[in-house]
């Protein structure tokens, strides 16, 4: 993805640069010594989102395209110190996503169809909140490399779960709850006067979340057994 090709380098070009500044120079001025010696700190974030599903089918037939689109993050985030390596962060936030169902004439077989019954677009925008355990390695100067795991609950303000109208009206309906496990990794990067931190993390949904359409022969749900978000995360914390 474009996306992808463009913010991974410079990512990767932030951590070369504070890295090597802080590692392979004479510099030991430690930037906001104390900052991580708070029992409580605060901060907030910003970011983008691929989202896509794994789809498990009922039958072998030609997957399910997944058309996914750039989606955009914001949140606040609350650090709970418990020593100088482990954390507890809550990161409540708001997360938007879209992604097209892409399917083949394969599914509509003996059926009269029109081209626009080939996608369903899915446009999300999810209440997500993440409980997370924060590892990080020792500071290096002005550097601390982290990993972080820990699960989430999401409410789909988009979802149509309640909806009466299905794929034969046009909508494809997704359940309102959702429940994740997060893994990822990134670094804390300390200036004069804030921390800044690049993260990366995937996401991976626990439950099934379509909702079967009203009737069980459906060409849009019927071979759908199972269709669980998965995606990434690139987040930009300031604290």
């Amino acid at each position: 993805m474009k996306f992808k090709a463009i913010i991974l380098p410079v990512i990767l070009g932030l951590f070369w640069q504070q890295s090597h500044a802080q590692l392979f120079t004479k510099e030991r001025l430690l930037n906001n010594e104390n900052f991580d010696k708070a029992p409580l700190s605060y901060g907030y974030y910003l970011g983008f989102n691929s989202y896509d599903f794994n789809i498990d089918y009922n039958t072998n037939v030609k997957d399910i395209q997944v058309l996914k689109a750039i989606g955009f993050n914001v949140g606040l985030i609350g650090n709970i110190r418990i020593n100088d390596y482990f954390d507890i962060r809550l990161e409540p936030g708001l997360v938007m996503s879209n992604r097209t169902l892409s399917y083949s004439g394969t599914y509509f077989d003996g059926l009269n169809f029109e081209e626009k019954d080939l996608e369903r677009e899915l446009r999300s925008t999810y209440i997500h909140i993440p409980l997370l355990i924060k590892i990080s390695t020792k500071r290096i100067n002005n550097i601390k490399p982290f990993v972080l795991g820990g699960v989430s609950t999401a409410l789909n303000l988009s979802s149509n779960q309640d909806n009466p109208d299905d794929n034969s009206k046009g909508n494809f309906r997704m359940i309102k709850n959702n429940l994740f496990y997060e893994l990822g990794l990134g670094i804390d990067l300390y200036f004069n006067w804030f921390k800044f931190t690049p993260s990366i993390r995937g996401i991976f949904s626990f439950k099934d979340e379509h909702v079967k359409d009203l009737d069980p022969n459906s060409p849009w749900t019927k071979n759908i057994a199972q269709m669980q978000t998965r995606g990434i995360f690139i987040n930009f914390t300031f604290q």
